[in-house]
């Protein structure tokens, strides 16, 4: 029984065998040799090109090594690498530092590019999406560089055409995980390139005493902790407004000690004043002997101190009018930094509305024109939704600790804070652990970073008063 095939092209054709299918073969080009070899070739020069001009001096080393041998013998090559052996040791004994930067953490970028990053690359970027099908082939975003430091991994790679950093952001916690980390963060090089960073360890994981007062005056920036690659942390607060978010027992009270700890020196010089606003009576009334008579904690108060910080500004807008564009400090024109422990009590929780209305507009007024002049203002809440902080974005640089929800973040540090790294609702809620570490966003730079603010107990306020009291 015959069977008859489907189809315009195959209408005619009749299988003599019954069950049999028809099988179509393309047509094979055969390719000449020659074209073949010089294929190969120019894919041989261009991939040791590329690894000369990427890994110069692992070429270098096998090269100078080959050349001392055919010159002058196996001897003199061994003896070459037995001095520079010796030399990295001493350099290693001698100065650790300068032999991690030149060795050590490009030994381990090498290693931990081929043995995790690379190695695992594939499997990652499939199953997380950032790899692609098109017409059954795949494609996979492109691993160019690889630098280790103290603490964390830096991965920079090349992005698939038409993705965008969204893409990459939304699966921070498939790369993490995928690459054996517990954090990942994503940062824009330039156009279609990517900075993946990956910590190793943390600097920030214990708690860090009070730093010492420094012994030269100055109104900033101020050390005021560490940031999570170990450098110190200095705040600026000189010509700036600084907002800080955080729960109950976030160590929103450290920021605000460490920047009044900074700030000893220049307020003995007479060239720095603290205001303090304190309506829970709690924080800032600890050391109220700091602030020569600037300190308020009923609301009427704290309504007629910010009044009087707004007739200050006011008063050196109308000197320095025509004359200067930024404020330099001296003892007749101190810079005046506004402290405000719970500014939600004031502006949004207060019963008086009048008294609310008050002060709200004070604090819009010095945010909006104290910079210039030398008024700044820190402000300390805890939920900052915009019922209760409406003038947020006026504060442009923001400190956000542990926060309760995910989109609270973003209402801190700005849109896509958190899809870039700002996991600050993810900070440990357990006393020691997560005090005083928060994600920070700072005017000059959108990209947000990782910090810890010193602890500043209470036997050091108590010295700091001393201190400052005699100094006086």
């Amino acid at each position: 029984m015959f069977k008859r095939l489907p189809g315009d092209e195959a209408r005619n054709l009749v299988s003599t065998t019954p069950d049999t299918a028809v099988v179509f073969r393309p047509a094979v080009l055969k390719t000449p040799a020659i074209i073949t070899f010089l294929v190969y070739g120019w894919r041989f020069l261009s991939a040791l090109a590329r690894t000369t001009w990427r890994y110069p001096v692992a070429v270098a080393v096998p090269v100078v090594l080959g050349g001392i041998c055919y010159g002058y013998g196996w001897p003199a090559a061994a003896s070459t690498v037995g001095f520079v052996v010796l030399s990295l040791l001493a350099c290693a004994c001698t100065d650790g530092d300068l032999f991690a930067r030149l060795v050590g953490f490009r030994l381990l970028a090498w290693w931990r590019l081929m043995s995790i990053y690379r190695r695992h690359c594939h499997g990652v970027m499939d199953v997380s999406g950032l790899a692609k099908r098109v017409n059954g082939r795949i494609y996979m975003p492109r691993l160019l560089r690889v630098t280790c430091d103290g603490w964390a991994d830096r991965i920079t790679v090349r992005m698939l055409g038409g993705q965008a950093v969204k893409d990459w952001a939304d699966r921070i916690d498939n790369l993490a995980h995928g690459f054996g980390a517990t954090s990942c963060r994503v940062a824009l090089v330039k156009g279609g390139r990517l900075l993946l960073t990956f910590p190793r360890s943390d600097p920030l994981a214990a708690p860090m005493p009070a730093l010492p007062i420094p012994d030269e005056p100055s109104v900033g920036p101020v050390e005021i902790g560490k940031q999570e690659d170990g450098r110190p942390l200095r705040l600026k607060v000189h010509g700036t407004h600084v907002l800080i978010a955080g729960a109950t027992g976030s160590g929103k009270g450290s920021f605000l000690w460490d920047t009044i700890r900074g700030l000893l020196p220049a307020m003995r010089a007479s060239l720095a004043q603290i205001w303090a606003l304190d309506p829970k009576l709690m924080e800032l009334s600890f050391g109220r002997e700091l602030f020569e008579g600037h300190y308020a904690a009923d609301p009427a108060d704290c309504a007629d101190l910010r009044d009087e910080a707004v007739s200050v500004m006011q008063k050196r807008a109308a000197r320095f009018a025509g004359l200067q564009r930024s404020h330099v400090p001296t003892i007749e024109d101190p810079f005046v930094l506004v402290l405000v422990d719970e500014v939600a009590f004031l502006t949004a929780y207060q019963p008086d509305r009048q008294l609310r209305q008050r002060i709200s507009a004070a604090l819009a007024t010095l945010a909006t024109q104290g910079r210039s002049v030398g008024v700044g203002v820190m402000a300390a809440l805890q939920d900052p939704r915009k019922e209760v902080m409406n003038i947020r974005n006026l504060f442009p640089d923001k400190i956000a600790l542990r926060l309760d929800e995910s989109e609270q973040v973003d209402m801190i540090l700005g849109d896509g804070a958190r899809d870039r790294g700002a996991l600050a609702d993810h900070i440990s809620p357990v006393p020691g652990l997560g005090a005083g570490v928060a994600y920070m966003r700072l005017e000059t730079s959108p990209e947000p970073i990782r910090v810890r603010a010193a602890y500043v107990s209470d036997t050091d306020i108590r010295a700091m008063v001393a201190y400052y009291g005699q100094a006086a």
